[in-house]
């Protein structure tokens, strides 16, 4: 009775609420099931957090039905208020059960741009709030003062001026505390338990970049070495728009990860088509990667279609190969006509630490030599 009864309390808060954030389009709009977790924060502080699941039974998100009392000049205000996480402990956003709204201190409701501002406030996880006692919020001798920026109030009040809401400056603290507090390790904890191939195939293919990292970081081990239960989940990570999620994939993994010849190729297409930072992070991957004879044909191909960034790095890619095979030597060579005389310089300076053999390439050489002594 007490699952259905809490099941109930939020459909009604989520339908009363008029205050959606975009964040909201991260939850479904009513949970299949909810569970309920018992958490013992300190000797004074237990509360009930909701986890609801989908349709299908699986994690969807977290929530609290939060009453507390925010204190200031010998008067409580109740705040009643929910607040939703993701599955890794990100805070999402808030709504009220019905008829239930904030107020400053002197009894005013909040309007419209001060619960945008809250939505704000709560959304920093590294907000100045963090480091911040309560009663550094208020100079001495001003505890009968009203809750506000402008009154005669600490130096600490005033440098987190922009983190609170005039008015309303411990009703901010103390939701704050409580959206980015504790209940982060909870989360992770209840999330924990939950791991599966499902989940972790779910997060990786996630929206959710945060869902990304935390999944990444449990199918590639502390050595870099990648379950090949989930290797298409992260080659599929390393081609997409997120450059940070790409370049995280691409550094995490070990290197023999790309010993093999076919996944240079595929390293090399999505070289191809990737954004310039992943690009560039690519060509420092394969620093300590011996090349197979296809990489070293495609990059000796690609050279001068580089910039000078990028011809550096791949240049030094192949001069430091212990060997490169004949058909990237001939590519090399053809270059030696290239319009850039920089390009050509350093070209012809790395096929002369080869010593070649091959009477095509040495007759580039000659040539080149004959036009530049």
């Amino acid at each position: 009775m007490k699952r259905i009864s809490g099941f109930l309390f939020l459909v009604m808060a989520i339908l009363a609420s008029p205050r959606h954030t975009d964040a909201a389009s991260t939850l479904p709009k009513m949970p299949g099931e909810v569970r309920e977790f018992t958490i013992i924060e300190n000797d004074t502080t237990t509360y009930i957090l909701k986890l609801a699941l989908d349709d299908t039974g699986h994690p969807a998100y977290f929530f609290r039905n939060v009453f507390t009392p925010v204190c200031l000049t010998g008067e409580c205000k109740p705040v009643y208020i929910n607040f939703y996480w993701d599955l890794v402990g990100n805070y999402l956003r808030y709504d009220f059960p019905p008829g239930e709204v904030l107020t400053k201190m002197d009894h005013r409701e909040f309007k419209k741009e001060d619960y945008d501002k809250l939505q704000d406030i709560l959304s920093r996880p590294n907000s100045l709030l963090k480091d911040v006692a309560m009663n550094d919020l208020v100079g001495k001798g001003t505890e009968n003062l009203a809750d506000s920026v402008d009154a005669k109030a600490g130096a600490t009040l005033k440098t987190v001026k922009n983190e609170v809401i005039d008015g309303a400056v411990y009703t901010c603290y103390t939701l704050w505390h409580i959206a980015n507090g504790h209940v982060i390790d909870e989360i992770l904890r209840i999330t924990e338990t939950y791991r599966d191939d499902t989940l972790l195939h779910r997060f990786l293919s996630s929206a959710n970049h945060y869902y990304q990292y935390w999944a990444m970081e449990r199918v590639i081990d502390q050595n870099g070495n990648l379950d090949t239960e989930f290797n298409a989940d992260v080659q599929k990570i390393m081609r997409g728009t997120n450059v940070y999620t790409a370049r995280f994939a691409l550094q995490r993994l070990a290197d023999p990860y790309f010993f093999d010849s076919n996944r240079q190729v595929w390293l090399w297409e999505t070289f191809r088509k990737a954004p310039y930072p992943i690009q560039i992070a690519i060509l420092k991957k394969l620093n300590k990667i011996p090349f197979g004879t296809p990489l070293a044909d495609l990059t000796s191909k690609e050279l001068t279609n580089a910039n000078p960034e990028q011809f550096k790095l791949m240049l030094k890619l192949l001069a430091t190969q212990p060997k490169l095979p004949e058909k990237a030597l001939q590519n090399l060579a053809v270059h030696l006509t290239h319009s850039n005389p920089d390009y050509t310089a350093e070209i012809y300076r790395v096929l002369a630490g080869f010593r070649p053999k091959n009477r095509e390439v040495v007759t580039r050489m000659n040539s080149y030599k004959a036009k530049n002594p």
